[in-house]
């Protein structure tokens, strides 16, 4: 492996260890065996890096439950499925999710970090959709990203900020999906008004 592989490496090991606020680039370079002017030269910034060391956990995480995703894009079945696997992984994903949550907490602090987060959100997006539709991510529209993956992203972070909260009162895949369910089924039988 080069130094920008190594660095990846490091700063993946750090976020999970100490998030985003505690690591230092002194941090990532002894986690890395790399040089601290590696960081700048390969990435820009400590906070570029780990942006990119954020994106690769969740892409790994990610890939992790996604191969036994069951059922036909967009059915009850896959939803529950999709679920399953999020729930399977929860543990091992929490460090990932607390840094997350660490950085949309500092409210003003961190801007760079945000904004960097914030223009990767696309991607995640489209993941998310992919996972639970089965369309794949290079069909995935803008107008897909800003509905049905801001719906699953924001179905993701509850679900994910509810564990780390309390994992004894977070929901289950069966109690998403249930409730999934008669939601979709109230807006069914709700009365649409004439448009008259």
């Amino acid at each position: 492996m080069g130094h920008r592989e190594d660095l990846l490496e490091g700063a993946k090991k750090c976020l999970v260890d100490k998030g985003f606020v505690r690591t230092t680039a002194r941090d990532i370079v002894k986690a890395s065996g790399a040089n601290l002017a590696s960081i700048g030269y390969h990435y820009g910034s400590k906070d570029a890096l780990l942006t990119q060391a954020f994106i690769a956990l969740v892409e790994q995480w990610g890939d992790g439950f996604t191969a036994g995703v069951e059922g036909e894009g967009g059915s009850l079945e896959r939803f529950r499925s999709v679920w399953e696997g999020v729930h399977a992984g929860h543990e091992e994903s929490g460090p990932i999710w607390a840094a997350s949550m660490e950085v949309a907490l500092t409210r003003e602090g961190l801007p760079e970090l945000r904004k960097l987060l914030a223009a990767s959100q696309g991607e995640g997006r489209k993941g998310l959709i992919s996972m639970f539709t089965g369309v794949p991510e290079e069909e995935v529209t803008e107008d897909d990203l800003r509905t049905t993956g801001v719906f699953y992203q924001a179905l993701l972070n509850g679900f994910m900020l509810q564990w780390l909260f309390d994992p004894a009162s977070a929901a289950s895949p069966a109690d998403l999906t249930e409730g999934m369910r008669r939601a979709v089924e109230a807006m069914a039988k709700a009365k649409t008004p004439d448009a008259g």
